[in-house]
Order: C-alpha cells, then sequence, then structure tokens
C-alpha cells in the first residue's frame, strides 16, 4: 500500500494551492478528486475581487477585463444606484483554465494530482477510494467542499447554513456592452441574497441565491425567470453553461482541525457570511497569511481539542505554520518536523 505524508480530498483552488506549498517542503503530497476532469461540475462564479487581485499573483490572460462599475437595483429594476470606481474592482476568471494552472503548479511542486478518484472514507490512517489502490496517509486536508466528508470522519465541525446558488454563463458579442456588475436586490428570486449580473464585454454571468428553504419554486425556476429580463444581460453569443451550488455562511468553523487531519476552503467555511465569496480565503494559502485560518493554519497544540481556539494564524513555528491547533507537541504533523 503506498504511503503518502498529505492527502488533499479536493482538487478546488484551496487544495490545489495548499498541496503546492506543502510539495515545496518536500513533503509526499497526493491529490484526489473525484472530477475526471477539472472543467466539469465547476460551482464558482470566478469573480474576484481587487483585494485578490493585488495580493495574488493570477496569470492576466485567465482573467476578463476590469469592471469598474456596479448598479444597485430594487425589486423593481428601476433607477438603480451607480457606483463608479476609478480602479479595477473585479474581474472573473476563466475558472476551467485558472483550475488547470493550479494542478500545473501543485504537479511542478511535485504533488501527485489523481483525477476520477472518489474519496471513500478514511480510517486509522488508512484512506479507501472508488478508483484507486487505498493509501496511508499521515495526514488528511479536507478541500471537498461546503459538505464535507472528510470532516465527517475525522469528527470536526461542519457547515450547518447555506446558501444555494445557481447561475448561466455564456459569451457575448465583443465590444457591444461596457462591463458593469449589476446586482438586484428582490426576494422573490433570490431570499436572502441577491441576483447579479455581471458582464466583462466577453463573457456575462447571470445567477442567483438565496436560502433554500425559501426558493419553494426551486432554483432553476427562479434563474430561469430572472434570466428573461435580468438588467444588463446581454444575448448569448454561444453555448450557455449551467453552475450552481451550496455556499457555507455560518463563518468559518471552530473545530477545523484535529490530529489526523485539517479542513480548509469551503469545506472549513471559508467564505464570507456577507458577500458569499470564497475565491480570495481559497487564493490565501500561504505561510503566515492572517486573513485566511482555514487556508493557512495547521496543527500545532491541542488547544483545539480541547475545545477552545488559540492564535489561529500568524508567525510562529519554524515552518511558519502556526494555528493553535490539535496535534499534541510529540506528535507534530509531517511538515512541522526537523529533516
Amino acid at each position: 500500500m503506498q504511503t503518502v505524508d498529505v492527502l488533499v480530498v479536493g482538487a478546488g483552488l484551496a487544495g490545489l494551492r495548499t498541496a503546492q506549498l506543502l510539495a515545496r517542503r518536500q513533503l509526499k503530497v497526493m491529490v484526489v478528486d473525484r472530477r475526471r476532469s477539472l472543467s466539469a461540475g465547476i460551482r464558482t462564479t470566478g469573480i474576484f475581487v481587487r483585494r485578490t487581485l493585488d495580493d495574488f499573483d493570477l496569470p492576466d490572460h485567465l482573467l476578463g477585463p476590469g469592471v469598474r462599475d456596479v448598479l444597485l437595483y430594487p425589486p423593481s429594476r428601476r433607477a438603480p444606484i451607480r457606483l463608479t470606481s476609478d480602479r479595477d474592482e473585479y474581474r472573473v476568471a476563466d475558472m476551467a483554465a485558472v483550475y488547470e494552472h493550479a494542478r500545473r503548479a501543485a504537479e511542478s511542486a511535485g504533488a501527485q494530482v489523481l483525477l476520477g478518484v472518489r474519496y471513500v472514507d478514511a480510517s486509522m490512517g488508512c484512506v479507501r477510494f472508488t478508483g484507486a489502490e487505498p493509501v496511508k496517509a499521515r495526514f488528511i486536508v479536507g478541500a471537498d467542499g461546503a459538505r464535507s466528508r472528510v470532516a465527517r470522519d475525522l469528527g470536526l465541525d461542519v457547515n450547518r447554513r447555506f446558501l444555494v446558488g445557481a447561475e448561466l454563463v455564456h459569451p457575448i458579442a465583443s465590444g457591444t456592452t461596457t462591463p458593469a456588475f449589476h446586482c438586484v436586490l428582490d426576494p422573490r428570486v433570490a431570499p436572502g441574497y441577491l441576483g447579479w449580473v455581471i458582464d466583462d464585454g466577453r463573457h456575462a454571468h447571470v445567477g442567483v441565491a438565496g436560502y433554500p428553504d425559501a426558493m419553494r419554486a426551486g432554483i432553476r425556476h427562479l434563474l430561469d425567470a430572472f434570466a428573461v429580463d435580468a438588467p444588463g444581460r446581454a444575448a448569448p453569443a454561444g453555448p450557455v453553461e449551467r453552475r450552481g451550488g451550496p455556499i457555507p455562511v455560518g463563518g468559518v468553523l471552530r473545530r477545523l482541525a484535529c490530529p489526523a487531519g485539517l479542513l480548509v476552503g469551503d469545506a472549513a467555511g471559508a467564505v464570507s457570511p456577507l458577500t458569499a465569496g470564497g475565491l480570495d480565503p481559497a487564493s490565501a494559502c500561504r505561510n503566515g497569511q492572517r486573513r485566511s485560518p482555514p487556508a493557512t493554519c495547521v496543527p500545532a497544540t491541542r488547544a483545539c481539542c480541547a475545545g477552545t481556539t488559540g492564535t489561529r494564524c500568524g508567525a510562529g513555528s519554524e515552518g511558519g505554520w502556526c494555528c493553535a491547533a490539535c496535534s499534541p507537541a510529540s506528535d507534530h504533523p509531517p511538515w512541522q518536523r526537523r529533516r
């Protein structure tokens, strides 16, 4: 049976970025994802905010033109409020290409990425899959989304509050519109959140999100109804792609690590409850990054197991990983051991 230092379950941005960082430390890292292609089953809108654009070196050719105008609409969709910035506030990414870029970066660092492999369960360090032989893993990183199976298997906290979102994505005729982000506050189509159209001059994203219990007609029906006359939407100039999925909005989970593993990204609840955005935390997986605890923190003490979260991030251990979580000092995770 193959043995790895770290198994990462989920090849989204948080999982691939975590794998890249750990592989750079000369650890044996394996990433598995049930999708056979990273371009399949995309759930994120791919809208990157200015803070992410400022902080992280995202390949420019993978990003659409900058968006500086935001229009806020009441339920009537009349007389919107226009907010204009003097610099780019949003850019929409080609997420299939972004995922592939992140995959190549992880593999270049030494991580092994296996697609078409479904995580089944883990017990006593033995991890079983559908589509591959089991492995022994010294540590497991759960990057497997809002409803994480890794979290349940490791006895960690799980997300309990969700929005559900769905959108249509399609190309538009070039040069026919001015890039803008249209936001509609209407509880009839997006109870608890909003409907949106973001058009960067190349592609349009048309979506709605809200509390599922309040969406009695079903999110697909509400999205289709909204898209008929959504403000700012240009006619499709090519195939229409559908995306959607749950969005955790309960905040970062309290107990997101234990001696056997760690949660990152949506699995850790690393999504803004205000904006429902998770791309910035997913991108912020780097040593000492204070803004994104679940993406950067690694077990160091027993505080988390005792039910008390200590200092989540900051300068600390020799390796730069410093979360006060739950591994006893005599049994540090592999990246904290001197080599």
